[in-house]
């Protein structure tokens, strides 16, 4: 007995001198990067940019962003997955790489539920819903009644193949019966130009990618696809005050290390992009984008991703959506 409380006595110490070691470790010492599994002017670049040059000053560090775009965002995503688990190394991820792309894609190079340690949400909000000026389209009603009188000839870009963007004009596609053609890009600013040249026709995407050209008028908003109108465009009407009471898309984007990087260092990265996001600043920022902060603690976080998981796993099996 004696031996046993001897034994449980090391054991507690050597906890004690581990925590302690991770409390004392200098963390960071070097610069940080963020991969972005996309390209530079869509959504998650620009809400990695916005996190990268306030975290800096947190922690006193460079961050640099990555862009890897490619493979509906799997390409950036395996290479975080499988990055160095020591704090160095974060990767934006999102609706589509983390809840979608393990059910559209044969390989996706990463497991969501096994390769991250999420460390929080960044945003959530809705997508704007919009056309190039020449279309004949004022209201999302006309959009659609345009497409139907003219089935397969509109198309429409998003920054990849199940990307939120992509996700939420495929429930539009269903939800109003229209037969319109997906023109996958590697990044929302690619998809944003796309159409602003007029060589697609509409899109759904941040009001961060599209707001400027809509307030230049190169754009024309329709509606927005969250629950509610947003405080930016407050005329303009949900889908579902449009006439599709049904329809609701809200995307979100967030923050990951890799798997198994200590605790520790997941929980200080929390603390500090909370900060930042809870600040005034980071709310007048995501409300000026017709979004909210979305913050999540890590375990929160994680168990949202795995409900999402789950839901479009469904969706995504129903609409026998399959890619190489």
């Amino acid at each position: 007995m004696k031996r046993r409380h001897f034994l449980l006595g090391l054991t507690a110490l050597g906890g004690l001198a581990s925590r302690s070691h991770a409390q004392d470790d200098p963390w960071p010492t070097r610069a940080l990067r963020i991969l972005v599994p996309g390209g530079t002017g869509g959504v998650i670049d620009i809400r990695a940019r916005w996190i990268a040059q306030r975290l800096s000053g947190h922690l006193q560090q460079s961050v640099i962003v990555e862009n890897r775009p490619g493979a509906g965002g799997n390409l950036g995503t395996e290479m975080g997955a499988h990055s160095a688990p020591d704090g160095y190394t974060l990767t934006i991820i999102h609706q589509g790489t983390m809840t979608v792309n393990p059910h559209l894609y044969a390989r996706t190079g990463y497991d969501p539920l096994s390769d991250f340690a999420p460390i929080t949400r960044l945003g959530i909000g809705p997508l704007l819903l919009a056309v190039h000026p020449s279309l004949p389209a004022g209201t999302a009603g006309e959009l659609v009644q345009f497409a139907k009188e003219h089935p397969g000839q509109l198309s429409y870009g998003s920054p990849g193949v199940g990307t939120p963007p992509h996700l939420a004009v495929e429930l539009f596609k269903r939800t109003t019966g229209i037969d319109v053609v997906h023109v996958p890009y590697k990044g929302g600013g690619q998809a944003a130009s796309d159409l602003v040249a007029g060589h697609v026709q509409f899109t759904s995407e941040s009001l961060n990618v599209q707001l400027p050209y809509v307030n230049a008028g190169r754009l024309r908003p329709l509606a927005v696809t969250g629950a509610k109108r947003v405080s930016t465009l407050p005329g303009l009407p949900t889908v579902a005050e449009a006439g599709w009471p049904s329809y609701q898309f809200e995307g979100w984007v967030g923050i990951a290390a890799p798997a198994l990087t200590p605790r520790y260092i997941v929980d200080r990265l929390y603390r500090e992009i909370h900060a930042i996001v809870d600040a005034q600043e980071g709310r007048d920022w995501f409300g000026t984008a017709g979004a909210e902060p979305g913050d999540l603690p890590p375990a929160s976080f994680a168990h949202a991703i795995r409900v999402e998981y789950t839901k479009w796993a469904e969706v995504v099996r129903d609409a026998g959506i399959r890619l190489e």
